[in-house]
């Protein structure tokens, strides 16, 4: 099958402070959270200009793909411009009639994966007669991922002799990690994916201990989400008596506001309050071995190119025109009556 074009399909973030809370707005819309948490994520945005890494980060990642595979890129983003919708009609004005989609995330779950199958029928539904979509699969086990990572974290650990291996995600509620379908269909799929990255990132670096743990929860204080907290989980490594810590932001593909405000940030403070060492492994988005990634990725279908992964899970995700690659997968969680 042909395909004109590939689609970068990313979160989005504000690029100056009038934008901040318009985007937020748009992040959070449905979901229930506090006006304070959002007036308090919002000053985490202006401590950095109002200007989130993100759209920059995938700028010059679009360019490094773009040396790697033989096909136009397009960005476009879920919460801020260049919105997908707007994308989308462009690449139909440009002729564009099938496209490959690559979502920057590695994982499953509601806001990991189905959300952006989500993206693509709301995309196409505001532009008639749009490009067929096909969005790439989940990566978060392929041996390009793993080995940037692995390589990060030595490179974070050099001027230790010992260290604890801390490795951290976004968290989610439960129960939206909990409606993946069934575990033998590789339900609960988010929270174990995490987990099965940060193993083979820790088997590839040697660590025979290490900690997961979860980060920026924004919803509501009575629905339980993924725990324990990053910061918390260094205040209790300090009781253990861990004299080092170096975090490792296994959820995330890029230095975007959520690593550089509570890992940079929060964590390493607090870390710093204590009397503990503190390093933080980067995220792979700059690494050559992404853009590579990506481009196999893309091959996987522009030419049958082997599917390389270094686990056992299904290799999911991978939907067109965002239909989803199975019934009740990732589907969102099921908010409380009020």
């Amino acid at each position: 099958m042909s395909y004109d074009a590939l689609l970068w399909l990313s979160f989005g973030g504000p690029e100056g402070p009038d934008d901040v809370r318009p985007f937020l707005e748009n992040v959070t819309r449905g979901r229930g959270v506090p006006p304070e948490r959002l007036d308090e994520v919002e000053q985490h945005y202006r401590h950095f200009g109002g200007v989130s890494p993100i759209n920059a980060l995938n700028r010059a990642a679009i360019a490094a793909v773009e040396e790697l595979v033989d096909l136009p890129v397009y960005f476009g983003n879920r919460n801020w411009h260049p919105m997908v919708e707007d994308t989308v009609a462009r690449m139909k004005a440009d002729g564009v009639r099938r496209a490959l989609v690559f979502p920057t995330s590695a994982y499953g779950g509601y806001s990991a994966c189905r959300q952006y199958d989500e993206d693509v029928l709301r995309a196409r539904a505001a532009v008639p007669d749009a490009p067929e979509l096909v969005k790439l699969r989940q990566f978060f086990d392929h041996p390009l991922f793993v080995e940037s990572f692995a390589d990060a974290v030595r490179t974070a650990a050099a001027d230790f002799a010992d260290y604890r291996l801390v490795f951290t995600a976004h968290s989610v509620p439960l129960s939206a990690d909990r409606a993946a379908g069934p575990p033998e269909e590789g339900g609960h799929r988010y929270s174990r994916q995490v987990a099965e990255a940060s193993r083979l990132v820790a088997r590839e670096v040697g660590a025979a201990e290490y900690d997961v743990v979860w980060q920026s929860r924004s919803g509501p204080p009575e629905i339980p989400w993924l725990e324990p907290d990053v910061v918390d989980h260094v205040e209790a490594l300090r009781e253990w008596g861990v004299a080092n810590v170096v975090v490792c932001p296994i959820g995330f593909v890029s230095d975007h506001l959520e690593v550089v405000w509570d890992l940079d940030t929060e964590a390493r403070d607090r870390a710093a309050e204590l009397g503990m060492g503190f390093a933080r492994a980067a995220t792979p988005n700059g690494d050559p071995r992404f853009a590579r990634l990506v481009a196999e990725l893309v091959a996987e279908h522009l030419s049958g190119a082997p599917v390389r992964k270094l686990s056992e899970f299904p290799a999911a995700g991978c939907t067109v025109n965002g239909a989803p690659c199975a019934p009740l997968c990732c589907e969102p969680a099921k908010r409380p009556a009020r």
